[in-house]
């Protein structure tokens, strides 16, 4: 009553109402609701009831009643224990009121039984009637809960407690950017600042130092403040009262008031709508690349085991089990390099983004690059049916299930976009196999990252089975009943679906048998439209060809038909003089609709003549003509005039000649493909040429004239 009136009542009830005081008057900005027990009024029930809803309890007892400090002891802790569990005891404030009544202090009295249970935090000596104190007493009770000093202390033993320890070593390590093990000036200041939202200045980090280095010998090194030092100022932070100091630390890093991470913290919301893929953007692989480099202390590109149990300190378990050298590049020594490393998160993204969120939360992503969450190191892909619709693609990773019979040579494969040969393959550890194997590939200059992905033998595949980019359909050429299930599956899955597939002829070192089915491997790519089968065999000297993943990250990047087809003549297996032909004959079926007949006949001279008059090829033959022969005025009309008049009947009549020899050489369909082509470019560069176009133009002149005049002198007939 008198921190809401501001004055001690004249009548003082046996209980207060209920009061709440909003937050915009306490000052950590929370509201504080206030409920009053009487023990003359109210029953047991009834404050067991109201002690399972609070938040903290205030003990009051008066400092001149002996009789009321030992019923702290006897009465009140006792029944508020009874009804809260060990673990998560109600913070404890002991109020002794009265405090004008008396000259002397109670806390000699108090210090025993504050020593004696942990819960209470802190100890207040007030008057209501004098008002001293009273707002204090309800900030404490505030900072009890939102500060508690129990996760972070332990009173009998005057440190933090090991939860404590943990939580700030991980959060000293993730401010150590250059893994020194000190936190230099710079990185002080930035702890600072993303912490607090200020920087400290030269001379206040220098006060801080001091403080450390009075206190222990081991605390600064180098002009940079240690593991210890960090952790003894947290220590000192704590035994001052000053708790919201750590936790504001704590909290900033992400930690509850159990200190846990919280889920917000590393499992942030992330919409991925159907059929888009998930993938780490520009900064997510910079943070990457310098979390790389911060633990590869000897610089050789590559993570030796103890530099990736270093890097795995801030994680409450190792992520990576075994499998992970099998999955990615490594060097001789099986270390994990630079590719690999950035290749492990990129599958990680790919297949379980939830996972690569709370592994960058551990790292400190979001704290170390000031955004909002892990969520913005992540790029969420466009719809497929999108990039199928506009015929061209935004993503970066692409999926290719390899799909085979038991030892067909698929393990091989997904080394083999490792760099490994069948010598280093066998000395896989059947326990340290991989399902999976990613790696990047370059394709038109632009590098992609393609995922292999195991697919064990089955009669049906699932629905998870069958979602890719491609399909890499493996069977062993020594095995004659091998390409038979790669027939079926690609039958019951994906004969008529838009994902394209491809063909290896595995183990092609080893002598090739026919195979058990009604078709060859070759015939049957031929029936479908597919790519012929591709030998492949990783028994090699060096690193097995890389040939076939490129083709398989091209097909994944364009999936289209016409993407195919230029695939399949890139690989040589088509002929292009036979694609070339099909396409004239396609260009002039497409020509030859466009002429519309103006009688029925289809054949007459009539409709030969207008609608070669009418057509778009001379259309666009007068406008280039009459552009050069405008270009060719503007040289020199005299030079022209020259020309024209020394042109004689006979050189005319070579010029109608030419020119329906160019007709012949635009309409004639060749039977021989090369001749056909020759003429082609030996026209083409004739066109070039001015003097050409000249004399095209006078030649085109003429023949309309004859045109027409055979017209008129038909139709007269007619």
């Amino acid at each position: 009553m008198s921190l809401v009136s501001e004055e001690f009542p004249e009548e003082v009830p046996p209980r207060a109402e209920e009061i709440t005081i909003p937050a915009d008057v306490t000052p950590e900005r929370v509201p504080t609701h206030i409920v009053d027990y009487s023990e003359a009024e109210q029953s047991d029930e009834q404050l067991h009831q109201e002690i399972s809803q609070a938040n903290v309890i205030c003990i009051v007892y008066a400092v001149n009643n002996k009789h009321s400090i030992d019923k702290v002891t006897s009465r009140w802790i006792p029944l508020i224990n009874e009804r809260t569990d060990k673990d998560s005891r109600l913070p404890l404030i002991l109020v002794g009121n009265k405090s004008d009544l008396v000259e002397y202090s109670s806390m000699e009295t108090i210090l025993p039984i504050m020593n004696q249970y942990t819960e209470i935090e802190t100890c207040v000596e007030c008057s209501a009637k004098n008002l001293k104190n009273i707002s204090e007493l309800f900030y404490y009770a505030q900072k009890a809960v939102l500060h508690p000093t129990g996760p972070l202390y332990c009173p009998e033993e005057k440190e933090m407690k090991p939860a404590c320890i943990k939580a700030l070593t991980r959060i000293f390590k993730i401010s150590d950017q250059d893994n020194d093990g000190t936190l230099n000036d710079a990185e002080l200041n930035f702890f600072q600042r993303i912490c607090f939202n200020t920087p400290l200045a030269p001379q206040a980090l220098e006060d801080v130092k001091n403080v450390v280095r009075k206190h222990i010998s081991d605390g600064v090194a180098d002009s940079g403040l240690t593991l210890k030092g960090f952790l003894f100022l947290h220590t000192l932070f704590i035994q001052r009262g000053r708790h919201e100091t750590t936790w504001t630390v704590l909290r900033r890093f992400g930690y509850d008031d159990d200190l846990d991470l919280t889920p917000e913290y590393l499992f942030p919301l992330l919409k991925i709508p159907p059929d888009c893929t998930t993938e780490l953007n520009h900064h997510a692989y910079l943070f990457l690349q310098s979390t790389f480099d911060k633990h590869d202390l000897d610089r050789d590109c590559a993570l030796s085991p103890d530099e990736l149990k270093d890097l795995f300190k801030v994680f409450p378990y190792i992520p990576w089990g075994p499998d992970v050298n099998n999955t990615v590049c490594t060097n001789e020594r099986g270390w994990i390099t630079y590719q690999g490393f950035l290749s492990q998160w990129t599958l990680t993204t790919y297949l379980d983004v939830q996972r690569c969120l709370e592994y960058l939360g551990y790292l400190g992503y979001s704290i170390l690059t000031e955004q909002e969450s892990q969520a913005s190191a992540i790029t969420v892909t466009r719809d497929k049916k999108i990039d199928l619709q506009k015929k061209q693609t935004q993503r970066n990773v692409f999926r290719c299930n390899v799909i085979g019979v038991k030892n067909c040579g698929k393990s091989g494969v997904l080394q083999a976009l490792l760099g490994r040969n069948l010598s280093r393959q066998k000395k896989i550890r059947d326990d340290h196999k991989s399902y999976y194997a990613i790696n990047t590939v370059y394709v038109y200059g632009q590098e992609k990252y393609l995922l292999l992905h195991d697919i064990s033998e089955s009669e049906f595949l699932t629905e998870a089975e069958i979602i890719c980019d491609v399909v890499c359909l493996v069977y062993d050429v020594s095995n004659p009943k091998s390409f038979e299930y790669c027939a079926r599956i690609f039958k019951q899955h994906f004969m008529d679906s838009r994902i394209p597939c491809l063909i290896i002829a595995a183990k092609s070192d080893l002598h090739e048998v026919k195979q058990e089915y009604s078709i060859s491997p070759a015939d049957f790519c031929r029936k479908h439209k597919m790519p012929p089968p591709q030998a492949f065999t990783c028994n090699t000297a060096d690193a097995p060809s890389k040939d076939i993943f490129v083709k398989l990250t091209t097909m994944a990047m364009y999936p289209e038909d016409q993407y195919r087809d230029r695939l399949s003549r890139d690989m040589g297996h088509t002929d292009r003089i036979e694609n070339l032909r099909k396409i004239w004959v396609f260009l002039k079926t497409a020509f030859h609709a466009r002429l519309r007949c103006m009688c029925t006949c289809n054949r007459c001279t009539f409709c030969i003549c207008q609608n070669f008059l009418n057509s778009d090829l001379l259309q666009s033959v007068k406008n280039k003509i009459f552009t050069a022969v405008l270009n060719r005025l503007r040289a020199g009309v005299a030079e022209w005039g020259a020309m024209l008049l020394a042109d004689d009947e006979g050189s005319i009549t070579h010029q109608v000649h030419a020119v329906h020899s160019v007709e012949d050489s635009i309409f004639m369909e060749s039977s021989h493909g090369p001749l056909f082509l020759e003429a082609r470019h030996v026209t083409q560069a004739d066109l070039k040429s001015s003097t050409f176009w000249l004399r095209a133009s006078f030649g085109a002149t003429v023949f309309a004239v004859l045109g027409f005049a055979m017209y008129k002198a038909l139709l007269k007939q007619r």
